[in-house]
């Protein structure tokens, strides 16, 4: 049991940081911002997304009901296959579209265990 509570922590830190990390990309970086409207999106969206990423991490770290946690793992899973998708459809390179699967592999993961843990 405690291998799969640290595994479980080891996975989730870095799915929260990321996507931390990403949120704050979002609001400050000017690159994100073209990014964006390269993929056909708005700058609401953006900020919408940064919010909503920002509060999904909080979400996986801190102590929260169950459901509001089932949300967070859903609603990373929306980001990353949407993300894949945003990016194979607008033709950037590969490890853009790599990147998001092996988030959502980390995050299944981590989604996984957390179900065990619960069990």
């Amino acid at each position: 049991m405690k291998a799969t509570k640290i595994f479980y922590w080891i996975l989730t830190a870095i799915v929260a940081l990321m996507m931390a990390f990403s949120s704050y990309a979002y609001l400050t970086k000017p690159e994100m911002t073209a990014a964006f409207h390269h993929l056909g999106f708005s700058d609401y969206f953006r900020i919408e997304l940064a919010i909503a990423k920002l509060i999904g991490a909080v979400a996986l770290l801190v102590p929260v009901p169950a459901k509001v946690k089932e949300w967070a793992y859903a609603g990373f899973t929306f980001v990353f296959v949407s993300a894949f998708i945003a990016h194979t459809v607008s033709g950037d390179p590969v490890a853009n579209r790599v990147m998001p699967l092996v988030f959502l592999v980390i995050l299944g993961g981590s989604y996984f265990l957390y179900r065990k843990q619960r069990q």
